[in-house]
Order: structure tokens, then C-alpha cells, then sequence
């Protein structure tokens, strides 16, 4: 291969950074983020904090953007540079340079072209994932702790902080049910496509005949909203509960009754929180899991169209599964709305969700 036969490429990528300019409206972005930054400077920005948080987190959200832009339009002009030079010098060595430079720039691009179909109202927002293992015993269980792990492992690879708010442990193995607060800028607009059943099929460890089981899990995907998002949400409808934690051991587990459970009695919701913290601090993150919840809820009876908030919606009822994580007597994994597939099981278990995640936002951007 020869450095020419890397032009067209060079150029497409070019054009391509030129499209995204306009697509991102980064000279507007910069615009506001200079407005912003002014309004900050104000000697009674943090009169309000609500309305001074907001802005810091719109902010910071437009100076990703635009920095990513221009770092991936500096390593162009780096790329372009370098093979400008090895053309006019004949210099053939730098073919495995520019040829690198030029693969790393195209798989962030299109990374970056993915975050403008994060158009939803919430996409920007922290996520709340709530695993629950079906029927099964001990054998969904584990499979509930190893998707736990799997988006634990996503997370921790895009920079994403993760906190464990509520698990319950398994009777013998596993979870049965976890919640967790994945906190980050698009953390929502990312897993709202895990949103369903998970199915997995395999030979159990569990069972001493080596029989093959299938499991069923349910992920139940929300944004976190902040104090500034109206919910309809009277205190006195709702009864708090105090209890000990009882979960696994470590981090799991409380030796106070600082956990905190509440009931919104109009509707049934229940939310609960029992991270190692303090019960002041519980109550402080179960009622914003609660009015999530709520919001939530009251979007689904207003609207009637989730997709505006969660994506596709996929009741919780076994039979419904969104994917399948095949173990035995094969490697796959199959996600039913979008027909995406890999038959590295153990990559996506280890957090790889990107194939699936891109394909369902894709398949949004384009319709069914």
C-alpha cells in the first residue's frame, strides 16, 4: 500500500469534519458558552443554586462538545501535515502512521456523530438502572449480578461514575434486584436502548445434571431529574420506611437502620435506597428516585409515547425480551429490535456494548 492510495480516504474524512461543523453548530456553541461564562462571573450567581447548577452542567456539556470537535480538527490538520509531507518527500515510511492517525480519527467521529442523535429532552442526564431477576431462583439471580457487572464495566470504560444506591442479594448466588446511579454527561441517552428483558441461554453452573437453562432479566432504564423538573409529588402521600440494609457484605451493607424505603400511595411506586451512607443522605436519593419515578410514570399517562423519554418501551413481562446473551450450544448475542448481533459473548460481557447501543439510536434517527 502506498501513501496515495490513502487520499480519497483523507479527503472523505475532511469532509466529513466540515459536515460535522455545521451539524454541531460549534461557532454558536462557543457563542454561548462565552455567554454563560459571563453570566457565571456575576457576583450573585450562586444566589439561586439550582438555576447555578443548571448552568454549569449546560456549559460544561457545550465545552465537550466543541472541544472534542476541535481536538479532532487539530489531529486532521496534524494527519494531513504529515501526509502532505510524505508525498512530496516520497517517504513511504509514514504509511503506517498517517494510516493510524487517519483509523483513530474516523472511529471518533463517528462517536461523535452518534452524541447528535442524543437529541432526547433527558439525554444529557445521569441514568438510574434497576435490575430484577425473574423466576428462577439462584440461576437468574447470578444472571442478574453478571448484567449488573456488564454495565458496571461500561460505564467505568466511558469515564462514568457509578454508585450503587439499593441491592439485595441473591439467596445463595447473585442479585436479586441492584440499583444504580450512573452518573455522567449522555449516561441517560446511552442506556435508555437497555431499557427491557434480558435473556440469557446456557449450560447452568448451578445444576449438577448440566442441563442448558434459560434466564430472564428486567432493566428498568430512567433519567435522573433534578429539582427544577415539576413532579407532581405531595409528601403527604407518601410513607417512609426505615430499615437495615441486607446485602451482600462490603460496600452492600449498613450496621444502622439507615436504609430508607417510600411508598407513593396514590400509585404503588416504591422507591428505596440502602448505600453506605447516612439515612439523611438516603432520604435525600430515594425521594430522587421517587419523583423519577413519578415523572416517568406521568409521562407515560400524558403522552402515551415513551419514545420521547426511554425509547421503544418493552413491558416487564417475560416473552418480551429486547436481547438474547446465548451461552450454549453457540456464541451469540442478538438484540431483537434491531437485529445487531456479535458472537463475542464474552467482550459484550465485559461491557462492549457499543454495537448495540449505536444500532438502536440509529435505528431511531431512522425509523422503523
Amino acid at each position: 500500500m502506498l501513501l496515495e492510495d490513502l487520499r480519497v480516504e483523507i479527503v472523505r474524512v475532511g469532509e466529513t469534519l466540515e459536515e460535522m461543523r455545521g451539524s454541531l453548530d460549534v461557532a454558536v456553541k462557543e457563542e454561548k458558552i462565552a455567554e454563560l461564562e459571563y453570566e457565571m462571573g456575576a457576583p450573585d450567581f450562586w444566589d439561586h443554586p439550582e438555576k447555578a447548577q443548571q448552568l454549569m452542567r449546560e456549559t460544561t456539556a457545550l465545552k465537550d462538545t466543541c472541544e472534542t470537535y476541535r481536538k479532532l480538527e487539530s489531529c486532521y490538520e496534524d494527519m494531513q501535515v504529515l501526509w502532505d509531507l510524505g508525498m512530496e518527500e516520497k517517504d513511504e515510511s509514514l504509511y503506517p502512521e498517517v494510516e493510524s492517525s487517519l483509523n483513530q480519527l474516523k472511529q471518533e467521529l463517528e462517536h461523535l456523530q452518534l452524541t447528535l442523535l442524543l437529541a432526547g429532552e433527558y439525554d444529557a442526564n445521569n441514568a438510574i438502572l434497576t435490575l430484577h431477576a425473574g423466576a428462577g431462583g439462584t440461576e437468574a439471580q447470578d444472571w442478574a449480578q453478571m448484567l449488573l457487572r456488564m454495565y458496571v464495566r461500561w460505564a467505568e470504560k466511558g469515564g462514568y461514575k457509578v454508585e450503587t444506591v439499593d441491592f439485595l442479594a441473591g439467596d445463595e448466588a447473585g442479585v436479586k434486584s441492584a440499583t444504580i446511579l450512573v452518573s455522567g454527561h449522555n449516561a441517560y441517552g446511552y442506556l435508555k436502548s437497555e431499557k427491557g428483558v434480558h435473556r440469557l441461554v446456557r449450560i447452568s453452573p448451578f445444576d449438577s445434571s448440566g442441563r442448558r437453562h434459560t434466564s430472564f432479566v428486567a432493566l428498568d432504564v430512567m433519567p435522573e431529574i433534578d429539582d427544577t423538573v415539576e413532579v407532581d409529588l405531595n409528601m403527604a402521600d407518601v410513607r417512609v420506611d426505615t430499615y437495615r440494609a441486607s446485602g451482600a457484605g462490603g460496600q452492600h451493607i449498613n450496621k444502622t437502620d439507615s436504609a430508607v424505603r417510600m411508598t407513593h400511595i396514590p400509585t404503588g411506586t416504591v422507591a428505596q435506597c440502602q448505600s453506605e451512607r447516612s439515612q439523611i443522605q438516603n432520604r435525600e436519593q430515594c425521594l430522587h428516585m421517587l419523583r423519577a419515578k413519578l415523572f416517568v410514570l406521568e409521562r407515560q399517562k400524558q403522552e402515551q409515547e415513551l419514545n420521547e423519554l426511554a425509547g421503544d418501551y418493552q413491558a416487564i413481562e417475560w416473552g418480551s425480551q429486547i436481547r438474547s446473551y446465548v451461552f450454549h450450544p453457540y456464541n451469540m448475542v442478538k438484540d431483537h429490535r434491531t437485529n445487531a448481533e456479535t458472537g463475542n459473548v464474552q467482550a459484550v460481557m465485559d461491557g462492549d456494548l457499543e454495537l448495540f447501543i449505536q444500532a438502536y439510536l440509529r435505528r431511531g434517527m431512522q425509523g422503523d
